[in-house]
This record gives C-alpha cells, sequence and structure tokens, in this order.
C-alpha cells in the first residue's frame, strides 16, 4: 500500500506518539486529518507547535470519541484510519477507572464501527505493552498471556479484544500494534525519563522517582512512528497483532545512570512513596520479542537508546517551560 495521497485519519493526533505520526505521514504525501479532544479553547495540543507549512496541510478537526455520532462523521470518507486516542496515565487510571472504559473500550468501539460502517481500508488499533503485564517469559512474543495489571491496562486489553472481534466478526481490516515503552520529544512527565531529565535541568539535586528495579524495552518515538507506518502498509499485518519495540531490557535505575551520565550531573535518587504503584499493579519486567514486526513488515529500529536520549535532553532542554518539576504529573 502507497500511503502518497490517501485520505488517511489519526485520532489523538495532538498527542506525543500521534504528533510525531502525523508529521511523518505528511513527509509520505497523505491527505491527513487530524482528530484533536474537542475543548474549548481551540488548543490543538502539540499540533500548535507545527511549522506552519505543515500545519497548513492538515485538515484538523475537533471531536472524542466517545461519542459515534461525531466519529461518523469525521471517518465518513477517509481511507485509513490510525487510532491513537486513548487514556493512557497508568496513576490516573486507579483514581478514574471507567474514564478509561469509557475512552478506551467504548471509544474504540465507536472507530471500529464507524470504519465498518464505512468501509475503511484499514484501521490500525494502537495497544500497549502493559496488556502483558511482568514477563512470564522473555523476550515477550505476542502469544504471551495478557494479565490486566491495572485499571489502564485492563480497558487496552478490552480495547484490544473488541477490534480482534470485529475483524473476526466483520472482516474488517483490522491491524494492532503494541508499543513497548515510547519516548522522546512531546511526551509528558507523567513518564520516568522526561521526569528524570526535567529534574535534572531544574537543577535539582534530588531526583524523585518510583521503583528503580523494573525493566523496560525503550523506543524512541520516531522508530514509533515508522512502525506505525510500516504497520499500516502491509497486506500481511490485517488481523494480526505486532509488537514494536526493540528487543532489548534496562532497568529504570541504569536508565537514571544513563541519562545522568550523558548530562554530566550529579545528583541523588530519592523513591517518592506516591510514584510509587501497588505491589500486585507494577509491571516488573517488558522486554519485547520483535521477530514478528520484522517478518511482516519492513520496519526495524534506528535509533539506539544513547541516540533518542541524547535528542530528547536537547529538546526538554529546549521546552523546559512545558515541565512542571515541582508536581508530581499522574
Amino acid at each position: 500500500m502507497d500511503l502518497q495521497g490517501k485520505k488517511v485519519l489519526v485520532t489523538g493526533a495532538e498527542g506525543f506518539i500521534g504528533s510525531h505520526l502525523t508529521e511523518r505521514l505528511v513527509e509520505l504525501g497523505a491527505d491527513v486529518t487530524a482528530l484533536v479532544q474537542y475543548n474549548s479553547f481551540n488548543n490543538w495540543g502539540w499540533i500548535d507547535t507545527f511549522e506552519k507549512k505543515v500545519k497548513d496541510s492538515i485538515h484538523i478537526v475537533t471531536g472524542d470519541v466517545r461519542e459515534y455520532d461525531g466519529m461518523s462523521r469525521i471517518i465518513k470518507g477517509q481511507q485509513i484510519v490510525f487510532h491513537l486516542a486513548a487514556l493512557i496515565a497508568i496513576p490516573y487510571s486507579y483514581l478514574s477507572p471507567m474514564a478509561y472504559v469509557r475512552t478506551n473500550v467504548e471509544g474504540t468501539t465507536n472507530v471500529l464501527e464507524a470504519c465498518r460502517n464505512y468501509n475503511v481500508e484499514k484501521v490500525i488499533h494502537t495497544s500497549t505493552s502493559e496488556t502483558y503485564g511482568t514477563a512470564l517469559y522473555v523476550p515477550i512474543d505476542e502469544k504471551h498471556p495478557m494479565q490486566a495489571q491495572s485499571p489502564y491496562s485492563a480497558s487496552k486489553m478490552g480495547a484490544d479484544r473488541m477490534a480482534e472481534s470485529f475483524y473476526k466478526s466483520f472482516d474488517l481490516p483490522v491491524a494492532i500494534i503494541r508499543p513497548f515503552n515510547t519516548y522522546g520529544p512531546r511526551q509528558s512527565a507523567r513518564a520516568v525519563i522526561p521526569t528524570i531529565i526535567s529534574q535534572i535541568l531544574s537543577r535539582k539535586k534530588e531526583i524523585k522517582l518510583g521503583s528503580l528495579t523494573p525493566t523496560r524495552d525503550f523506543n524512541y518515538v520516531k522508530d514509533t512512528a515508522e512502525a506505525f507506518i510500516e504497520v499500516a502498509i502491509s497486506n500481511q499485518t490485517i488481523g494480526q497483532v505486532v509488537n514494536a519495540g526493540s528487543n532489548d531490557e534496562i532497568s529504570i535505575g541504569d536508565t537514571v545512570n544513563k541519562i545522568v551520565h550523558l548530562m554530566g550531573s550529579d545528583v541523588e535518587i530519592v523513591c517518592d512513596d506516591q510514584r510509587m504503584r501497588p505491589v500486585n499493579s507494577e509491571v516488573n519486567r517488558l522486554w519485547a520479542d520483535n521477530t514478528k514486526i520484522k517478518k511482516l513488515t519492513n520496519w526495524r529500529p534506528r535509533y539506539s537508546l544513547d541516540q533518542g536520549l541524547l535528542e530528547t535532553i536537547e529538546w526538554i532542554k529546549q521546552n523546559l517551560h512545558y515541565f512542571k518539576t515541582d508536581i508530581y504529573n499522574v
């Protein structure tokens, strides 16, 4: 499949991964519609920071995936839909689990139903490595059992199953991409890497974090965006779940040490109780097996962790005003 001239919708286009994907789709010549969550401030999230030439080439619409009629109007006429809109903060899912069901499960169902009704050519649904929970074996392939260790992961499991059901029940051409831990420019301080970097840049001598022992499979956002593209253009991914990960793991503690080294800093790490997940909810190990995505697509990760971190550090340095380092972001 060639994306040149294709009518493409990105839900959650104003967000971290969605904004990078939107820019990449414009580069590839797609006719991009960006769905931004409606708000009275007419705020377009990260799209507001795009260069004018890029922004002017995008059709920006506001709406809410929780509302079917609006989704139906927006999806009509689209050929490819990248569905990224979701509530993603794990700590907030402990406080408001029903919000995650309504957005992630019901919202996804609205998108799928509209895509079915308008015969969309390809739907790329966004999953998460959190659906696997703590690794029962490594590296984690797509056959690994799913474990709901947080309301967030449970809601994404429900969304994934709805996507699977629309493929099996209605032949909707759905592919499910399951990114592991993406990081990079535009990520909020609810995530560990920008939390570390922004606190160091704010000249804090004590860096507040949660548990340091869990391992993660970190992936630079440009690699993740490229994985979305490759999953979209490959006919072999229809009806499939594919991991997008680096096939490597590093502990949070070692990640801190790496960032401290790259930034030439001298800081003390403090474990902050409010940043700790409930014991049985902590995902202790994530390490992706990326064999399947390499087999079904041309995707390969291009950025090393050091390369990605250096670019992220530089971006946060230039945009530190976006970060409230004295507040714990749930």
